[in-house]
């Protein structure tokens, strides 16, 4: 695809900081640069080798007035992010500087970027593929180091490499399933059946070890949703303050303190955890208490994870077991709470109720029980499926959606070679496999795709 404009965006958030970038891409990059450019000694930025940084001042051409004060980097395409010429601007930070120097930039000639530009030029140009740039946004995102981590590696290609070697097992399969329709007068041989088979089941396994990954993979890119519920007073917001290490919710000994969502954001052992504390879900004639407790039962529903709370100094009452019944298939974590103080709790009874599902012992006045919490939360997030320390997980949705659709089709590519159907049937599946895992890596998306996913980039990237 040829791209024939240049294109200008402030790469770097707004606000006051120290410096400021304003990137510029395109074939007119250095031409455009050296209308509004000069170095220290008087020169154009492209009297100056690539590759270096110039210190220097932008010029207004129209009024000869400086600008700023600021140092330029000029990178040759093809070896650029883009592919393209790049001009990075590096002036004072602040609003001000930045939206000058850009306003210039756009004055004499180049386009303002569009969202996710540049990355998308990236793409376009053939420098990274579709998996690799979404993986851009992730890296920016990401909110613990493991989720980092998945990101870089995403961005170095270890999801297009696994998506690229079992496209090549498909095209094999192809192969060899055309050679067969060429040849239909004679006999598909049993060795061609087995072949197909057995690769079939290949894939299969692939793409089925991949979509493992998903669930914990969306949770390092978007966090784990968590929400604490039980009746009022049992410890919910000493549960929040906590794990948040700080006292973010109010605490007090009145059923019911809690009429509003308390949300907090935080980094449990590499999880990104989006803990959030609701009301008290009791029958209730407060007004407001009752948006509050209608308000908890909603996020319940849309919850990844539901942490029950129950008192251990009280009997397990109505109000608990109407809670507890509302978990049904979800994950779910029973902390008991107040340990430390007289036992009135049937914990038989409850262990009866729950079923499988983990229970943790607690006393959070006396700070004991929230490594064992952590750990189980980790645990759950990994489900003993995926390691800790793996890195090629699927974190996007669009990639889990594309893996499925790719299973389905083998899935049925497997079933025909089974039956003994009509190649054509079998070549079909093959391919439609192929195309749905091109997706992951843009080797079969269309355009109205490509705008809809770099629409979400930041401007500048």
């Amino acid at each position: 695809m040829f791209i024939d404009d240049t294109i200008a965006a402030i790469a770097t958030a707004p606000g006051e900081a120290g410096i400021g970038i304003v990137r510029i891409s395109g074939d007119k990059s250095i031409d455009l640069t050296d209308q509004i450019f000069r170095s220290k000694e008087g020169k154009k930025l492209s009297e100056y080798k690539p590759r270096r940084i110039t210190y220097g001042y932008i010029i207004d051409p129209k009024t000869d007035k400086r600008v700023d004060e600021v140092l330029v980097s000029y990178m040759k395409g093809p070896n650029t992010y883009t592919k393209e010429d790049i001009i990075e601007i590096n002036c004072h930070g602040g609003m001000i500087p930045v939206k000058n120097i850009l306003e210039l930039v756009l004055r004499m000639g180049a386009r303002a970027a569009d969202p996710g530009e540049f990355t998308k030029r990236a793409f376009l140009n053939g420098r990274i593929d579709l998996a690799q740039a979404e993986a851009v946004m992730d890296l920016i995102s990401a909110k613990t180091e493991k989720g980092f981590d998945v990101a870089l590696n995403q961005l170095e290609g270890s999801l297009s490499k696994k998506v690229a070697k079992v496209r090549e097992i498909l095209l094999e399969m192809l192969a060899h399933v055309e050679v067969s329709i060429d040849f239909a007068e004679e006999d598909i041989d049993e060795v061609t059946l087995d072949f197909l088979l057995e690769k079939s089941s290949e894939v299969e396994k692939d793409i089925q070890k991949l979509l493992d990954t998903a669930d914990t993979g969306k949770i390092l890119r978007e966090g784990l949703s968590t929400v604490i519920v039980g009746k009022p007073n049992v410890g919910k917001s000493s549960l929040l303050n906590a794990l948040v290490r700080e006292s973010r919710a109010i605490v007090t000994d009145v059923p019911g303190t809690t009429r509003d969502v308390i949300e907090e954001h935080l980094n449990v052992k590499g999880i990104p955890l989006r803990l959030i504390d609701t009301a008290g879900i009791r029958e209730t004639e407060d007004v407001v208490e009752k948006i509050g407790v209608e308000k908890s039962k909603e996020l319940f529903n849309l919850a990844d994870l539901i942490i029950v709370m129950l008192d251990a100094s009280r009997e397990l009452m109505e109000e608990d077991k109407q809670i507890i019944n509302l978990i049904g298939q979800k994950k779910a974590l029973i902390i008991i709470n107040k340990t430390d103080l007289p036992q009135k709790l049937n914990f038989e009874e409850v262990e009866t109720i729950i079923g499988s599902k983990k229970i943790i012992k607690v006393s959070l006045v006396e700070e004991k029980g929230l490594e064992e919490i952590e750990d189980a939360l980790v645990e759950m997030v990994y489900q003993g499926q995926v390691r800790a320390k793996d890195s090629l997980l699927v974190t996007n949705i669009r990639h889990k959606n594309a893996l499925e659709r790719a299973l389905e089709s083998i899935k049925d590519s497997t079933k025909a070679i089974k039956q003994q159907l009509p190649l054509d049937f079998v070549e079909v599946d093959i391919k439609n496999t192929w195309e749905a895992l091109g997706e992951i890596t843009g080797d079969s998306v269309g355009e109205d795709l490509l705008d809809h996913i770099f629409k979400n980039f930041c401007i500048g990237k």
